[in-house]
């Protein structure tokens, strides 16, 4: 039997979250109310109220209903629940969380389970679950089931919903993981314009024992990288597809964000950053391209995509960028350059050879970098960059467990 946890607004939406937990404990598993409503009193007894709640983080639960203001309460909630449940889910108390609701239930449910680490069984049945759920789901592995109709009240739809949804919850928390050898785990960034290099490392990792995760870099996919390497459950970093700092310095369209390569430093986890893909900036169809980059050089990836060669300004900024990230990680790290190349589409005669603007990234690199710079006369896909790139990284895990 599984403790599951039913996170709701319980002064409106009562009934339904009791309608789930009949359905739950038909499965033969406990479930574990927590309130985190903030209007009238919950219409169902909670096991964890909203009090218990609030003083997670300290907040004057009292002081912030007197105020009767509905968007400051999903705000304030939304801090509070995450610190709260990931407190039950520490102390080992829940084994699955499951939460129904509208618009400010969602953000509240969410913000919670996205506190949870990944694997952790979590679901979302939402009004919102059919439209864009990036902002609810974040990097986590949140279930978000569409509620079809509102959740208010029970009727014919909601009752199959809800139920379905007691069904996939439990089965989710019955399900057994395999989690005993386990080989160590190293997670590595790659593009198209990188998979060979990717691929050549993943076998040499591979073969040393290691098993290695690789994350498209496109936005989503270095967030969902970063949030694994923070998790603790990662040995080893291979980010040689940086191009997301080139899409978060020119404004483009798959930035991951400021704090993209932090984690490996928040998690002290030994590193090799190569400057890949960081020739190119991505944007969507040719014609949605801003105007004010007209006259720079373009490139039809397919029709839905185009990529833009960033300039030496530019390139001089994501090395800048680069080496600091690198000097801030404790553990050990290297930046290898690919010198002939940082792309497929780089090279002498390709559409993004750009000599200049090369210079200036590897300038910027070598002139700021604190840690191990290796320049190699070499294309980022070529065999000998990607099996120096892996050894590389053996022999700074190494290093750092000596």
């Amino acid at each position: 039997m599984a403790s599951i946890a039913i996170l709701g607004t319980l002064d409106s939406k009562s009934e339904e979250h009791s309608f789930l937990a009949e359905r739950i404990q038909e499965h033969g598993h406990k479930t574990v109310f927590i309130d985190v409503g903030t209007g009238d009193n919950p219409k169902v007894e909670p096991d964890y109220s909203r009090y218990h709640v609030a003083a997670s983080i300290g907040l004057d639960l009292d002081a912030l209903m007197q105020r009767h203001d509905r968007g400051e309460c999903v705000v304030a909630m939304s801090e509070a629940a995450p610190a709260f449940l990931a407190q039950l889910v520490g102390d080992g108390k829940v084994d699955g969380v499951i939460s129904l609701g509208g618009g400010g239930g969602t953000a509240i449910g969410t913000a919670a389970m996205r506190a949870l680490p990944i694997g952790f069984p979590k679901l979302m049945v939402s009004t919102v679950a059919s439209g864009n759920t990036a902002h609810y789901m974040g990097t986590k592995d949140i279930v978000m089931m569409p509620s079809i109709v509102d959740v208010s009240g029970l009727n014919r739809i909601s009752r199959t919903i809800f139920t379905r949804a007691a069904g996939a919850i439990s089965g989710m928390v019955e399900a057994k993981i395999d989690t005993e050898g386990g080989k160590p785990l190293i997670v590595a960034s790659m593009f198209g314009n990188t998979t060979t290099c990717v691929n050549e490392a993943k076998a040499v990792l591979e073969e040393a024992g290691y098993e290695v995760l690789v994350f498209h870099a496109t936005g989503s996919g270095g967030k969902a990288m970063e949030s694994l390497i923070e998790s603790g459950m990662v040995s080893g970093v291979l980010d040689v597809t940086t191009t997301e700092w080139a899409d978060e310095i020119v404004g483009a369209t798959l930035s991951a964000g400021p704090t993209r390569m932090d984690a490996m430093a928040k998690a002290k986890v030994p590193a090799v950053v190569a400057p890949g893909c960081v020739d190119m900036a991505n944007f969507g169809a040719r014609e949605t391209v801003p105007t004010e980059f007209e006259g720079r050089t373009f490139y039809i990836h397919n029709p839905q995509v185009t990529l833009m060669r960033t300039n030496a300004e530019e390139c001089t900024e994501i090395g800048k960028v680069i080496a600091a990230k690198a000097n801030a990680n404790s553990a050990p790290v290297a930046i290898l350059n690919p010198l002939k190349a940082v792309s497929e589409i780089n090279g002498e005669g390709q559409a993004f050879y750009d000599p200049e603007a090369d210079k200036a990234l590897f300038e910027a690199i070598r002139s700021k970098a604190k840690v191990e710079v290796v320049d190699l006369d070499e294309p980022i896909n070529s065999p000998t960059f990607a099996k120096t790139c892996a050894e590389k990284l053996l022999e700074l895990i190494a290093q750092s467990l000596a």
